[in-house]
């Protein structure tokens, strides 16, 4: 079969089971069979697909039109301009969340020995993009999940990030560690239980989605946790839905701290004891 026929009939297939992407999926599908950029593919049109390739791109189609997301089909995405392998087990980076990461290399420029903690690393992500970004910063990555854990450490492997992980509960592994300087950086699961989630969202570790009721539980045990450590950490950045943000304002005042500033789905906080300025 041509790539150009291959094309055609696909993204119609796709395009009956309502996926919006249907023709950008394909020519991504076909790059990765052909090993070859989407330019390559799209100046080839005449260009015969083998059997094997074939086969392989036909079980990937059927996974698509049942709109399991293209980034678990391929085993890969991208964030902030870098590849990261995904799987099952976590949730594939968010476009959002590139704005924590703007935010955490604000704080980090005047604080370049700062220890930053990623909780609920996920594919590490947020961890390694920090790393590679601010290479003095001290960053620890910790999941209560191995299996996220296994996939964050492939991924700092792939980058040559030097970064420190342990597994636990948010931040309980740290309550008893003075961290002087610390910044945490917190994606936390925050969708409300009640909430409906489109298909592609259906597909991905529902651990790694709901947050309880108001989608909010598990922010308030890590504001909690922070009350039991020996030093409070200097910045929080959060990351939630902006109908919730007065709510998750209100939880981190209960526990010490003060909105900063809000950037879409992020918040900063800091203790409110006093106007934090973060300096090396």
């Amino acid at each position: 079969m041509k790539i150009a026929d291959w094309l055609h009939s696909s993204t119609l297939f796709l395009t009956r089971h309502d996926i919006p992407t249907a023709r950008l999926d394909c020519l991504v599908l076909l790059a990765d069979a052909l090993e070859e950029d989407k330019a390559y593919v799209l100046a080839r049109p005449e260009l015969e697909l083998t059997d094997v390739q074939v086969a392989q791109l036909k079980k990937q189609l059927i996974q698509r039109s049942q709109h399991i997301p293209l980034a678990y089909i391929r085993g890969r995405t991208e964030f902030y301009g870098r590849e990261f392998s995904i799987n099952k087990h976590v949730l594939e980076p968010r476009p959002e969340s590139e704005t924590m990461i703007e935010q955490a290399l604000t704080l980090l420029s005047s604080l370049p020995g700062a220890n930053v903690i990623d909780i609920g690393t996920g594919s590490g992500a947020l961890a390694i993009t920090v790393k590679l970004e601010a290479p003095r910063a001290n960053v620890h990555a910790v999941d209560i999940d191995p299996n996220c854990l296994d996939v964050a450490k492939q991924n700092a492997s792939l980058h040559r990030a030097d970064i420190s992980f342990c597994q636990g509960d948010l931040f309980a592994p740290f309550s008893a560690k003075i961290l002087a300087n610390t910044v945490v950086l917190a994606n936390l699961p925050y969708v409300p239980e009640t909430h409906t989630i489109n298909q592609a969202a259906a597909n991905e570790p529902k651990l790694a989605i709901f947050g309880g009721t108001d989608g909010l539980d598990l922010y308030r045990t890590m504001f909690a946790q922070f009350q039991k450590a020996e030093s409070l950490p200097a910045a929080v950045l959060t990351e939630s839905l902006p109908f919730q943000h007065q709510s998750l304002e209100r939880i981190a005042a209960d526990n010490g701290y003060r909105l900063e500033n809000t950037s879409d789905f992020i918040q900063v906080f800091t203790p409110s004891s006093q106007k934090v300025q973060l300096q090396a």
